[in-house]
Protein backbone atom coordinates (compact mmCIF):
# COMPACT_ATOMS: atom_id res chain seq x y z
CA UNK A 1 0.00 0.00 0.00
CA UNK A 2 1.79 3.52 -0.86
CA UNK A 3 2.40 5.47 1.90
CA UNK A 4 -0.22 8.71 2.51
CA UNK A 5 1.20 12.05 1.98
CA UNK A 6 1.65 14.38 5.09
CA UNK A 7 2.71 17.17 3.49
CA UNK A 8 5.31 19.79 4.81
CA UNK A 9 6.80 20.97 8.18
CA UNK A 10 7.62 24.09 8.83
CA UNK A 11 11.10 22.46 10.17
CA UNK A 12 11.36 20.97 6.93
CA UNK A 13 10.85 24.03 4.62
CA UNK A 14 13.38 26.28 6.93
CA UNK A 15 16.18 23.56 7.20
CA UNK A 16 15.46 22.99 3.46
CA UNK A 17 18.66 22.98 1.49
CA UNK A 18 19.68 25.40 -1.96
CA UNK A 19 18.24 24.30 -5.25
CA UNK A 20 15.93 21.90 -3.62
CA UNK A 21 11.61 21.40 -4.65
CA UNK A 22 9.73 20.26 -1.46
CA UNK A 23 6.49 18.80 -2.48
CA UNK A 24 3.43 19.80 -0.01
CA UNK A 25 0.86 17.60 -1.89
CA UNK A 26 -1.85 17.91 -4.76
CA UNK A 27 0.38 20.60 -6.67
CA UNK A 28 1.65 22.29 -4.08
CA UNK A 29 5.56 23.12 -4.08
CA UNK A 30 8.25 25.07 -2.22
CA UNK A 31 11.18 25.74 -4.35
CA UNK A 32 14.19 27.10 -2.82
CA UNK A 33 16.62 28.97 -5.45
CA UNK A 34 20.83 29.27 -4.82
CA UNK A 35 20.46 31.87 -1.94
CA UNK A 36 17.87 30.21 -0.13
CA UNK A 37 14.75 32.20 -1.10
CA UNK A 38 11.67 29.97 -1.13
CA UNK A 39 8.98 31.01 -3.59
CA UNK A 40 5.33 28.83 -3.09
CA UNK A 41 4.28 27.25 -6.76
CA UNK A 42 0.57 25.56 -7.58
CA UNK A 43 1.20 23.08 -10.41
CA UNK A 44 -2.39 21.92 -12.52
CA UNK A 45 -3.95 20.87 -15.30
CA UNK A 46 -5.60 23.69 -16.84
CA UNK A 47 -9.75 23.11 -17.36
CA UNK A 48 -8.56 22.88 -21.86
CA UNK A 49 -6.50 20.14 -20.20
CA UNK A 50 -2.91 22.00 -20.57
CA UNK A 51 -0.54 21.60 -18.04
CA UNK A 52 0.38 25.01 -15.98
CA UNK A 53 1.97 26.76 -12.90
CA UNK A 54 1.37 30.05 -10.78
CA UNK A 55 3.12 31.50 -7.99
CA UNK A 56 1.75 32.36 -4.54
CA UNK A 57 4.01 34.36 -2.84
CA UNK A 58 7.46 34.07 -1.30
CA UNK A 59 7.98 32.17 2.40
CA UNK A 60 7.83 33.61 4.87
CA UNK A 61 5.44 35.98 3.52
CA UNK A 62 3.26 33.94 2.86
CA UNK A 63 3.44 30.78 5.68
CA UNK A 64 2.62 27.10 4.61
CA UNK A 65 -1.24 27.59 6.09
CA UNK A 66 -1.51 30.72 3.71
CA UNK A 67 0.00 28.81 0.95
CA UNK A 68 -2.20 25.72 1.68
CA UNK A 69 -5.95 28.09 1.57
CA UNK A 70 -4.67 29.92 -1.23
CA UNK A 71 -3.84 26.41 -3.09
CA UNK A 72 -7.07 25.29 -2.02
CA UNK A 73 -8.92 28.42 -3.40
CA UNK A 74 -7.31 27.34 -6.65
CA UNK A 75 -9.00 23.85 -6.66
CA UNK A 76 -12.07 25.33 -6.18
CA UNK A 77 -11.22 27.44 -8.98
CA UNK A 78 -10.05 24.22 -11.08
CA UNK A 79 -14.02 22.21 -9.81
CA UNK A 80 -15.71 25.47 -11.53
CA UNK A 81 -14.28 25.21 -14.77
CA UNK A 82 -11.79 28.50 -14.25
CA UNK A 83 -7.91 28.62 -14.89
CA UNK A 84 -7.03 30.25 -11.67
CA UNK A 85 -4.24 31.93 -12.87
CA UNK A 86 -6.37 34.01 -14.94
CA UNK A 87 -8.73 34.51 -12.41
CA UNK A 88 -5.42 35.42 -9.95
CA UNK A 89 -4.95 37.87 -13.15
CA UNK A 90 -8.59 39.68 -13.72
CA UNK A 91 -7.94 39.71 -9.59
CA UNK A 92 -4.99 42.56 -9.93
CA UNK A 93 -6.29 44.10 -12.84
CA UNK A 94 -9.78 44.87 -10.58
CA UNK A 95 -7.63 45.95 -7.84
CA UNK A 96 -5.46 48.27 -9.91
CA UNK A 97 -8.60 49.47 -11.82
CA UNK A 98 -9.69 50.31 -8.10
CA UNK A 99 -7.13 52.65 -7.53
CA UNK A 100 -6.48 54.54 -10.59
CA UNK A 101 -9.60 53.77 -12.24
CA UNK A 102 -12.26 56.26 -12.33
CA UNK A 103 -12.93 57.83 -15.98
CA UNK A 104 -11.60 61.33 -14.57
CA UNK A 105 -8.52 59.40 -12.96
CA UNK A 106 -7.44 58.10 -16.59
CA UNK A 107 -8.82 60.70 -18.45
CA UNK A 108 -6.06 62.95 -16.69
CA UNK A 109 -3.35 59.99 -17.18
CA UNK A 110 -4.56 60.22 -20.80
CA UNK A 111 -4.25 63.81 -21.26
CA UNK A 112 -1.01 63.97 -19.13
CA UNK A 113 0.51 61.36 -21.61
CA UNK A 114 -0.93 63.45 -24.79
CA UNK A 115 -0.33 66.96 -24.27
CA UNK A 116 3.28 66.52 -24.03
CA UNK A 117 3.10 66.01 -28.08
CA UNK A 118 0.08 68.38 -28.18
CA UNK A 119 0.10 72.34 -29.37
CA UNK A 120 -1.20 74.50 -26.83
CA UNK A 121 -4.13 75.21 -28.35
CA UNK A 122 -4.93 71.49 -29.10
CA UNK A 123 -4.69 70.95 -25.32
CA UNK A 124 -6.84 73.49 -24.26
CA UNK A 125 -9.49 72.24 -26.57
CA UNK A 126 -8.77 68.97 -25.06
CA UNK A 127 -8.98 69.90 -21.37
CA UNK A 128 -12.52 72.20 -22.47
CA UNK A 129 -14.04 69.04 -23.62
CA UNK A 130 -13.06 66.76 -20.23
CA UNK A 131 -14.04 69.36 -17.90
CA UNK A 132 -16.66 71.14 -19.11
CA UNK A 133 -18.80 68.09 -20.46
CA UNK A 134 -17.32 64.38 -20.04
CA UNK A 135 -16.49 65.35 -16.41
CA UNK A 136 -19.54 66.58 -14.99
CA UNK A 137 -21.38 63.30 -16.19
CA UNK A 138 -18.62 60.54 -16.47
CA UNK A 139 -16.02 61.03 -13.72
CA UNK A 140 -16.84 58.31 -10.98
CA UNK A 141 -18.04 55.90 -13.39
CA UNK A 142 -15.23 52.86 -13.12
CA UNK A 143 -13.54 52.89 -16.60
CA UNK A 144 -13.52 48.82 -16.27
CA UNK A 145 -17.20 48.52 -16.57
CA UNK A 146 -18.15 52.27 -18.07
CA UNK A 147 -20.21 51.35 -21.26
CA UNK A 148 -21.52 52.60 -24.46
CA UNK A 149 -25.11 53.25 -22.79
CA UNK A 150 -23.40 55.31 -20.13
CA UNK A 151 -21.51 57.62 -23.14
CA UNK A 152 -24.07 57.89 -25.58
CA UNK A 153 -26.10 60.52 -23.83
CA UNK A 154 -23.73 62.46 -22.86
CA UNK A 155 -22.26 62.71 -26.63
CA UNK A 156 -26.06 63.16 -27.20
CA UNK A 157 -26.08 66.30 -24.91
CA UNK A 158 -22.76 67.67 -26.25
CA UNK A 159 -24.17 67.18 -29.83
CA UNK A 160 -26.82 69.76 -28.74
CA UNK A 161 -24.08 72.47 -28.13
CA UNK A 162 -22.00 71.35 -30.89
CA UNK A 163 -21.82 68.62 -33.73
CA UNK A 164 -18.57 69.36 -34.04
CA UNK A 165 -17.33 69.57 -30.33
CA UNK A 166 -19.60 66.10 -29.65
CA UNK A 167 -16.96 64.56 -32.71
CA UNK A 168 -14.26 65.57 -30.64
CA UNK A 169 -15.73 64.11 -27.00
CA UNK A 170 -15.94 60.71 -28.77
CA UNK A 171 -13.21 60.96 -30.14
CA UNK A 172 -11.49 61.22 -26.49
CA UNK A 173 -13.69 58.90 -24.95
CA UNK A 174 -12.47 55.87 -26.95
CA UNK A 175 -8.65 57.32 -26.88
CA UNK A 176 -9.29 57.24 -22.85
CA UNK A 177 -10.86 53.67 -23.22
CA UNK A 178 -7.82 52.37 -25.50
CA UNK A 179 -5.21 54.03 -23.16
CA UNK A 180 -7.35 52.31 -20.06
CA UNK A 181 -6.86 48.84 -22.11
CA UNK A 182 -3.08 49.58 -22.54
CA UNK A 183 -2.60 50.35 -18.73
CA UNK A 184 -4.08 46.98 -17.73
CA UNK A 185 -7.23 48.97 -15.88
CA UNK A 186 -9.70 47.56 -18.02
CA UNK A 187 -10.33 44.34 -20.35
CA UNK A 188 -8.51 43.50 -23.82
CA UNK A 189 -10.62 43.88 -26.31
CA UNK A 190 -13.72 45.56 -24.30
CA UNK A 191 -13.72 48.64 -26.64
CA UNK A 192 -16.89 50.47 -26.77
CA UNK A 193 -19.61 51.08 -29.69
CA UNK A 194 -19.71 54.65 -30.44
CA UNK A 195 -19.59 54.57 -34.31
CA UNK A 196 -23.04 56.12 -35.28
CA UNK A 197 -24.59 57.28 -31.64
CA UNK A 198 -24.57 61.13 -33.05
CA UNK A 199 -26.25 62.15 -35.77
CA UNK A 200 -25.37 63.21 -39.31
CA UNK A 201 -24.48 66.66 -39.26
CA UNK A 202 -24.96 68.49 -42.37
CA UNK A 203 -21.69 69.89 -43.32
CA UNK A 204 -21.66 73.43 -43.35
CA UNK A 205 -19.90 76.40 -43.29
CA UNK A 206 -18.96 78.73 -40.90
CA UNK A 207 -21.71 82.12 -40.48
CA UNK A 208 -19.94 84.92 -41.61
CA UNK A 209 -20.38 88.04 -44.36
CA UNK A 210 -19.00 87.87 -47.27
CA UNK A 211 -20.81 90.39 -48.95
CA UNK A 212 -19.57 94.15 -49.09
CA UNK A 213 -23.52 94.90 -48.45
CA UNK A 214 -24.00 93.59 -45.35
CA UNK A 215 -20.98 94.98 -43.62
CA UNK A 216 -22.18 98.24 -42.36
CA UNK A 217 -25.36 96.77 -40.10
CA UNK A 218 -22.61 94.31 -38.84
CA UNK A 219 -20.15 96.58 -38.39
CA UNK A 220 -22.60 99.02 -36.54
CA UNK A 221 -23.76 96.26 -34.17
CA UNK A 222 -19.77 95.69 -33.38
CA UNK A 223 -19.25 99.00 -32.42
CA UNK A 224 -22.49 99.22 -30.33
CA UNK A 225 -21.59 96.47 -28.09
CA UNK A 226 -21.15 97.74 -24.55
CA UNK A 227 -18.66 95.47 -22.97
CA UNK A 228 -15.70 97.37 -23.59
CA UNK A 229 -13.57 94.34 -23.33
CA UNK A 230 -15.34 92.03 -26.09
CA UNK A 231 -16.04 95.14 -28.16
CA UNK A 232 -11.81 95.19 -28.50
CA UNK A 233 -11.56 91.68 -28.72
CA UNK A 234 -14.02 91.34 -31.71
CA UNK A 235 -12.52 94.59 -33.81
CA UNK A 236 -8.93 92.56 -32.75
CA UNK A 237 -10.80 89.41 -34.71
CA UNK A 238 -12.25 91.29 -37.37
CA UNK A 239 -9.08 93.79 -38.56
CA UNK A 240 -6.00 90.73 -37.99
CA UNK A 241 -8.05 88.27 -39.05
CA UNK A 242 -6.74 85.93 -36.39
CA UNK A 243 -8.26 83.12 -34.86
CA UNK A 244 -10.64 83.62 -32.21
CA UNK A 245 -8.61 81.29 -29.40
CA UNK A 246 -5.30 83.13 -30.28
CA UNK A 247 -7.33 86.55 -29.52
CA UNK A 248 -8.86 84.87 -26.46
CA UNK A 249 -5.06 84.66 -24.69
CA UNK A 250 -3.59 87.57 -26.56
CA UNK A 251 -1.02 88.41 -23.65
CA UNK A 252 0.50 92.22 -23.28
CA UNK A 253 4.35 91.02 -23.25
CA UNK A 254 2.92 89.48 -27.14
CA UNK A 255 2.37 93.51 -27.75
CA UNK A 256 5.13 95.78 -29.70
CA UNK A 257 2.38 98.98 -29.80
CA UNK A 258 5.16 101.16 -30.87
CA UNK A 259 6.17 98.79 -34.24
CA UNK A 260 2.07 98.20 -34.75
CA UNK A 261 3.11 94.37 -34.15
CA UNK A 262 1.90 91.41 -32.30
CA UNK A 263 4.07 88.38 -31.95
CA UNK A 264 2.47 85.12 -31.13
CA UNK A 265 4.67 82.34 -29.97
CA UNK A 266 4.63 78.91 -32.01
CA UNK A 267 2.71 77.30 -28.57
CA UNK A 268 -0.15 79.06 -28.94
CA UNK A 269 -0.70 78.68 -32.48
CA UNK A 270 -2.19 75.97 -34.86
CA UNK A 271 0.57 75.68 -37.31
CA UNK A 272 3.21 75.30 -34.60
CA UNK A 273 5.54 78.36 -36.03
CA UNK A 274 5.97 81.75 -34.46
CA UNK A 275 3.61 84.28 -36.18
CA UNK A 276 3.70 88.16 -35.83
CA UNK A 277 0.20 90.40 -36.64
CA UNK A 278 0.34 93.56 -37.93
CA UNK A 279 -1.82 96.04 -35.95
CA UNK A 280 -3.47 98.46 -37.68
CA UNK A 281 -3.60 102.68 -36.07
CA UNK A 282 -7.19 101.65 -35.11
CA UNK A 283 -6.68 99.17 -32.81
CA UNK A 284 -3.72 101.07 -31.06
CA UNK A 285 -5.40 103.23 -29.05
CA UNK A 286 -7.87 100.62 -28.24
CA UNK A 287 -5.74 97.96 -26.78
CA UNK A 288 -3.75 100.46 -24.84
CA UNK A 289 -6.58 101.33 -22.58
CA UNK A 290 -7.43 97.78 -22.84
CA UNK A 291 -4.28 97.01 -21.33
CA UNK A 292 -4.15 99.74 -18.87
CA UNK A 293 -7.93 98.38 -17.67
CA UNK A 294 -6.50 94.91 -17.23
CA UNK A 295 -4.33 95.80 -14.27
CA UNK A 296 -1.67 93.27 -13.19
CA UNK A 297 -3.31 90.48 -15.21
CA UNK A 298 -1.36 89.03 -17.94
CA UNK A 299 -3.61 89.10 -20.57
CA UNK A 300 -5.05 91.95 -22.50
CA UNK A 301 -8.57 90.09 -22.09
CA UNK A 302 -8.60 88.51 -17.99
CA UNK A 303 -11.16 86.36 -17.18
CA UNK A 304 -13.78 87.41 -14.29
CA UNK A 305 -13.10 84.68 -12.24
CA UNK A 306 -9.59 84.92 -12.05
CA UNK A 307 -7.84 87.52 -14.03
CA UNK A 308 -4.79 86.83 -12.91
CA UNK A 309 -4.36 83.03 -14.51
CA UNK A 310 -7.64 83.18 -17.00
CA UNK A 311 -8.93 85.25 -20.33
CA UNK A 312 -11.93 85.04 -21.85
CA UNK A 313 -13.31 81.81 -23.73
CA UNK A 314 -13.51 82.45 -27.30
CA UNK A 315 -17.26 81.17 -27.03
CA UNK A 316 -17.30 83.95 -24.92
CA UNK A 317 -16.47 86.23 -27.87
CA UNK A 318 -19.24 84.26 -29.92
CA UNK A 319 -21.77 84.93 -27.39
CA UNK A 320 -21.18 88.56 -27.80
CA UNK A 321 -21.86 88.44 -31.53
CA UNK A 322 -25.38 86.41 -30.92
CA UNK A 323 -26.65 88.40 -28.45
CA UNK A 324 -25.74 91.60 -29.81
CA UNK A 325 -27.74 90.73 -33.02
CA UNK A 326 -25.79 88.79 -34.79
CA UNK A 327 -27.09 85.00 -34.26
CA UNK A 328 -26.99 83.26 -37.88
CA UNK A 329 -24.92 86.53 -39.73
CA UNK A 330 -21.34 85.54 -38.67
CA UNK A 331 -19.74 83.81 -35.62
CA UNK A 332 -16.26 84.71 -34.09
CA UNK A 333 -13.99 82.60 -37.12
CA UNK A 334 -16.29 83.54 -39.67
CA UNK A 335 -13.90 87.20 -39.44
CA UNK A 336 -11.51 85.15 -41.09
CA UNK A 337 -13.72 84.12 -44.21
CA UNK A 338 -15.00 87.63 -44.62
CA UNK A 339 -11.03 89.05 -44.64
CA UNK A 340 -10.37 86.54 -47.03
CA UNK A 341 -13.32 86.70 -49.55
CA UNK A 342 -13.52 90.78 -49.55
CA UNK A 343 -9.91 91.99 -49.21
CA UNK A 344 -9.23 89.57 -51.81
CA UNK A 345 -11.99 90.83 -53.90
CA UNK A 346 -12.46 94.16 -53.25
CA UNK A 347 -9.09 94.98 -52.25
CA UNK A 348 -7.26 93.22 -54.73
CA UNK A 349 -4.71 91.16 -52.17
CA UNK A 350 -2.18 88.97 -53.51
CA UNK A 351 -3.17 85.53 -52.35
CA UNK A 352 -0.10 84.58 -50.43
CA UNK A 353 -0.23 87.77 -48.66
CA UNK A 354 -3.84 86.94 -47.65
CA UNK A 355 -2.61 83.37 -46.20
CA UNK A 356 0.57 84.57 -44.54
CA UNK A 357 -1.49 87.17 -42.83
CA UNK A 358 -4.44 84.33 -41.67
CA UNK A 359 -1.29 81.77 -40.27
CA UNK A 360 -2.60 78.90 -42.69
CA UNK A 361 0.00 75.85 -42.58
CA UNK A 362 2.33 76.07 -45.63
CA UNK A 363 1.70 73.35 -48.27
CA UNK A 364 4.74 71.88 -47.92
CA UNK A 365 7.45 71.14 -45.86
CA UNK A 366 10.30 74.16 -47.76
CA UNK A 367 7.31 76.82 -47.68
CA UNK A 368 6.78 76.11 -43.81
CA UNK A 369 10.58 76.40 -43.09
CA UNK A 370 10.12 80.51 -44.57
CA UNK A 371 10.58 82.76 -42.09
CA UNK A 372 8.03 83.63 -39.53
CA UNK A 373 7.70 87.36 -40.77
CA UNK A 374 7.14 86.48 -44.56
CA UNK A 375 5.48 89.45 -46.27
CA UNK A 376 6.05 91.53 -42.96
CA UNK A 377 5.81 94.89 -44.72
CA UNK A 378 3.12 93.68 -47.23
CA UNK A 379 1.12 92.36 -44.66
CA UNK A 380 1.57 96.00 -42.19
CA UNK A 381 -0.20 97.47 -45.73
CA UNK A 382 -2.52 95.12 -46.28
CA UNK A 383 -4.04 95.22 -42.39
CA UNK A 384 -3.99 99.02 -42.15
CA UNK A 385 -5.86 99.20 -45.78
CA UNK A 386 -8.46 96.49 -44.53
CA UNK A 387 -9.18 98.38 -41.64
CA UNK A 388 -9.33 101.85 -43.72
CA UNK A 389 -11.47 100.40 -46.47
CA UNK A 390 -14.00 99.05 -43.09
CA UNK A 391 -14.23 102.35 -42.10
CA UNK A 392 -15.08 104.02 -44.97
CA UNK A 393 -17.77 100.91 -45.44
CA UNK A 394 -19.05 101.95 -42.42
CA UNK A 395 -19.33 105.77 -42.65
CA UNK A 396 -21.19 105.16 -46.14
CA UNK A 397 -17.89 105.97 -48.57
CA UNK A 398 -18.21 104.39 -51.87
CA UNK A 399 -15.07 102.22 -52.00
CA UNK A 400 -13.51 101.47 -55.61
CA UNK A 401 -11.39 98.48 -55.72
CA UNK A 402 -8.03 98.87 -56.44
CA UNK A 403 -6.57 96.42 -59.28
CA UNK A 404 -3.39 94.79 -59.28
CA UNK A 405 -1.78 92.89 -56.73
CA UNK A 406 0.21 94.31 -53.41
CA UNK A 407 3.79 93.51 -54.48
Amino acid sequence: MPKLATGLTVRQIETAKPGKTLSDGRGLSIVVDANRNKRWVFRYTRPDGRRNWMGLGSYPEVSLLHARSLAQLAREALAKGTDPAVAKKEEKRLLKAAVRGTFQAVGEEWYAHKAKSWASETARKAREVLDDYLYPKLATKAIADISTADVKPVLLFIYGRGPRLAVKARQYVNQIIDYAIQEGLREDGKLLSLRGVLPKAEKKHYAAVTKTNDLPSMLDKIHAIESFKMRVALLTLLLTASRPSVVAGMRKDELDLASAEWHISAKRMKTGNDHITPLPKQLIPLLTEACELSSDSPFVFPGDRDHLKTHIHRDSISKSLRDNGLRGVTVSHGFRATFRTIARERLRIDPDVLEAQLAHAKKDEIQAAYDRAQFLEERHDLVQRWADYLDAIRNGAQVVPLHGKVA
